[in-house]
């Protein structure tokens, strides 16, 4: 029954945070950025294309469109049919058939109603595949799946009702970033693994290793002239800049950190949660071996946790890589780009804070793990036990 209570109650603190994040995130006033021109997106379906036939032979390349018919789904014109053409573009419209659900942009103007595709309706299919997800995770993590799904609902819930808003208003993006990276390290390990010694020492190890992995990036883009402005979609960011107090130079090392937590995270918990089960085996184990088990475990976890970080940038970059060698680049000219100088900074720092996270995470939990076990001095162990108490601390 207590072990009930102490869930629920970690349950309620977690849904408490993300009440009091949400209602800040409501309290930031934002400017309005796009003109009020009474344009809306709704669900719709298409129900007559003349020239489907023809239309669906047109070419992308031809900058052909097609006039459809729409069946609104929802919004404030739900039910209504109307006109709309869907442009034929690789980003924008979409190959409209009889049946074919889109999203259409609607303006209403002197009570005449104009609409026009904007792309293919895929909500379903994305709630499809976040409940598989969840019911996977769930279905293989037992009661650690269903935390594990609550953990990545609150980092979710974090990034946007937190370190977004705070950084918006002003807030150096750093720091933004470090206190984003905290809250969701210490709430993530406590639902996973309650607040014991060894979440404990990977907090510590998280937080070290996340940080690191910030500075390094600071530390590269001063020497190197590397800022948040050298970013593809800056001319986006310089009009946010204008109209709100956002810190464009500094969101850039502000990412890394937030991009680097979770495979940090993994190694910092695998490496306590190892060193946890070596001094519960072995009680009598030295710190100074406890600490040695920690630096082997965390060398076998370095190179597959650096591929997964480096490859999950490549993998993001990978447009850019494909041009790179489809057009020849000079070596000068491809380490010297700003785009492959911030994906370098980005995996290397990253790797960088992995790294020194193992060091860090063995020396925080032999401290830890070791001052569980208390031997009672001879005084003591004549004193009785309602004096004394245990001899060894579950914590």
């Amino acid at each position: 029954m207590a072990k009930i209570i102490d869930t629920l109650g970690k349950y309620l603190i977690v849904a408490l945070i993300t009440l009091a994040m949400f209602i800040f995130f409501r309290s930031v006033e934002r400017k309005p950025l796009l003109a009020d021109d009474n344009t809306s997106f709704v669900r719709a379906v298409v129900t007559q294309n003349d020239n489907e036939d023809l239309q669906a032979e047109a070419s992308l390349d031809s900058g052909d469109s097609q006039k459809v018919v729409l069946l609104i789904k929802s919004g404030s014109h739900k039910g209504e049919t109307v006109d709309a053409y869907s442009l034929n573009g690789y980003l924008y419209g979409a190959n409209c058939k009889v049946g074919t659900r889109v999203i259409a942009s609607l303006s209403e103007y002197d009570g005449s109603l104009s609409a026009n595709v904007y792309n293919y309706d895929r909500e379903n299919e994305i709630w499809v595949l976040l409940a598989a997800f969840f019911g996977l995770m769930w279905l293989v993590g037992g009661k650690k799946g269903f935390n594990s799904i609550l953990a990545l609902i609150f980092t979710f819930a974090t990034v946007i009702f937190l370190y977004i808003p705070l950084m918006y208003i002003g807030v150096s993006p750093f720091i933004a970033a470090t206190a984003s990276v905290v809250i969701i390290t210490v709430v993530t390990f406590t639902l996973i693994a309650d607040w014991q010694m060894k979440s404990i020492g990977a907090m510590l190890g998280t937080v070290f290793g996340v940080v690191v992995s910030g500075i390094i990036a600071l530390l590269f883009g001063h020497f190197g002239h590397v800022t948040g402005y050298n970013v593809d979609d800056i001319e986006n960011l310089i009009y946010v800049g204008q109209n709100s107090k956002l810190d464009i130079g500094g969101m850039l090392f502000s990412g890394i950190l937030i991009a680097s937590l979770g495979a940090v995270m993994d190694v910092a918990m695998s490496v306590a949660t190892s060193l946890h089960e070596i001094k519960e085996k072995s009680s009598d184990i030295s710190a100074k071996e406890i600490f040695k088990s920690g630096i082997n475990i965390g060398r076998d976890m370095i190179g597959t946790m650096s591929n997964t970080l480096i490859l999950a940038y490549v993998g993001g970059s990978l447009g850019l890589v494909m041009v790179i060698y489809a057009y020849s680049y000079q070596m000068h000219q491809i380490l010297n780009m700003y785009s492959m100088a911030i994906e370098i900074m980005r995996g290397i720092s990253g790797t960088m804070g992995i790294i020194l996270t193992v060091p860090i995470t063995s020396l925080n939990n032999q401290k830890l793990v070791t001052t569980r076990y208390i031997t009672p001095s001879p005084q003591l162990e004549n004193m009785p036990y309602s004096i004394t108490g245990p001899a060894i601390l579950n914590i």
